[in-house]
């Protein structure tokens, strides 16, 4: 009788310690992918310009080799001026950047690349080389996310 009770008492507890760990196991302070969840929400919540900070910022690091047109935080939009290439003077591109997402995606991002060749005294439009587009989105994405890794809250 008293092996029974024993062992009951343990299946007992065992329970209730279940029932009481189960719920608690999605209070962790790390994101599926194991980034604190404090530097996720960061990103999200930096809105006071009108669009994504660490996607502006990110976009204004990025293409700091080109000379700016205009660049609208409120509207999300940075238009770069037409750049020469320094490997061929024939050659320039000019690079449009629509922020048109809050979250720090790959979507957030609408990114147009012209191409110029000078033919004959005119430029004449072609196309950009092929993975221009991918280039820079990569490249943006890449400094938003150090910037909101840097600029996040300390966790502990």
């Amino acid at each position: 009788m008293i092996i029974k009770y024993k062992n009951s008492v343990k299946i007992v507890l065992t329970v209730l310690v279940a029932l009481i760990l189960f719920p608690m196991s999605g209070c962790s302070k790390r994101s599926e992918v194991g980034e604190p969840r404090n530097n996720i929400l960061a990103a999200e919540e930096v809105y006071t310009i009108g669009v994504n900070a660490y996607l502006w910022r990110a976009t204004l690091n990025t293409l700091s080799f080109m000379p700016m047109l205009s660049a609208d935080n409120a509207g999300g939009t940075i238009i770069t001026d037409w750049k020469i290439n320094p490997a061929n003077a024939n050659e320039r591109t000019k690079v449009d950047v629509y922020i048109v997402g809050k979250q720090l995606r790959a979507d957030a991002l609408n990114i147009n690349v012209h191409r110029e060749m000078l033919r004959d005294g005119n430029w004449v439009s072609i196309e950009p080389r092929p993975d221009a587009v991918i280039q820079i989105n990569t490249a943006i994405l890449l400094e938003a996310r150090l910037l909101r890794r840097d600029n996040a809250p300390l966790t502990t």
